[in-house]
């Protein structure tokens, strides 16, 4: 299929339906609202079916009811509505339901501003900070991987029954870049045997329980080690990272989403200087890069995180780094996006300190 200029979020619409998703359930937020707005036009075109629900919370558990049926389902929202779904998230985690969550992320706190950010990193990759749980978290610098990434999601959602996140910064669902839908072949998945399809005596199956309430402690307690193996199969098979430059760097910068695109002229414009500087770009933040940037760490003489945040996927870098060499971080807040003169200064900086201490 040729290239053609699509919206992030309708790309990311369209690429969602093209992998099977009939089912959306949503409330609108800016900036997310072209996804749904897409996919009320588009799912009717397919036999699928569009609800905006009254609410974020009540939008989270449609996908929950859907999902039991083994159907592909998503939702999207950002970050305060993120928030407000996150007991259904945690929910779909411990019922072991594929679907698809796609969070554009604007600045905060609470309704904070409508413009972009990456400060819901914790959130994503931390389990929302309830119940013990991760879930695959994908971050896209571009349209077209953003579409390449959504297809992706519901294909690791049905094969590891998990939700998955696709994260990505306002710029990344508003900004326009010729896109090429690909064709959508998939993965190669277990049949969905589990799934909530109608039962009748004598059909030859046991009925299928959807269910994430454990009320025995030690019951409990297995069912969050079953889901700790998954988690770790997950990050054996589904940790995604780019490197750019990192044969000889000397430094490297860290970041992720429309950021590292911006680090990346920073980083160009360093080499052109004479500054041997490589980008580590995490594809997922979660299952994070660790040993890539535990490898580079015992190589270079310093990292910098650049992150549109006051600081977060900078303690995973700290610790994956584990004192190897010195983390720097530089960030931008409240919807403000960090400039590559900005980012050239802060790399500047970190050689000047690095040359002081070897004096």
């Amino acid at each position: 299929m040729d290239r053609q200029m699509m919206k992030g979020n309708e790309a990311i619409a369209e690429a969602a339906v093209q992998a099977g998703c009939r089912y959306f359930f949503g409330y609108p937020i800016t900036p997310q609202n072209e996804i749904p707005e897409y996919m009320s036009a588009r799912l009717p075109e397919v036999g699928g079916a569009f609800v905006q629900a009254e609410s974020e919370v009540a939008a989270i558990n449609m996908v929950y009811g859907a999902a039991g049926t083994g159907a592909r389902c998503m939702t999207s929202s950002s970050s305060p509505g993120i928030s407000l779904k996150q007991e259904g998230i945690s929910y779909i985690v411990g019922a072991e339901l594929p679907c698809v969550i796609v969070n554009m992320v604007r600045g905060g706190p609470g309704l904070g501003s409508i413009q972009p950010a990456q400060s819901d990193y914790y959130q994503a990759t931390r389990g929302g900070g309830h119940g013990d749980y991760r879930m695959p978290v994908f971050v896209p610098n571009s349209i077209q991987e953003a579409v390449e990434l959504t297809q992706l999601a519901f294909d690791v959602a049905d094969q590891y029954r998990t939700p998955c996140m696709v994260l990505g910064d306002g710029i990344i669902g508003q900004m326009m870049e010729p896109v090429r839908m690909p064709e959508y072949h998939g993965r190669k998945l277990p049949a969905k045997d589990w799934a909530a399809t109608g039962w009748k005596n004598g059909c030859g199956r046991d009925r299928a329980i959807i269910n994430s309430l454990y009320i025995e402690p030690d019951r409990c307690e297995q069912h969050n080690l079953k889901l700790q193996r998954k988690y770790d199969l997950i990050a054996e098979n589904e940790t995604m990272c780019e490197q750019i430059m990192m044969e000889d760097a000397e430094y490297a910068i860290v970041a992720y989403g429309t950021t590292a695109r911006i680090a990346l002229t920073a980083m160009r414009k360093a080499r052109a200087d004479g500054m041997k500087v490589g980008l580590i770009r995490p594809i997922t933040v979660w299952p994070f890069p660790t040993e890539i940037i535990s490898s580079a760490a015992k190589r270079v003489k310093g990292i910098l995180t650049v992150e549109m945040s006051l600081g977060q996927m900078v303690d995973d870098v700290r610790l994956a780094a584990n004192g190897a060499c010195p983390v720097e971080f530089y960030g931008r807040t409240g919807g403000m996006v960090p400039g590559v003169k900005e980012i050239y200064q802060q790399i500047q900086q970190m050689d000047r300190e690095h040359r002081k201490e070897e004096l």
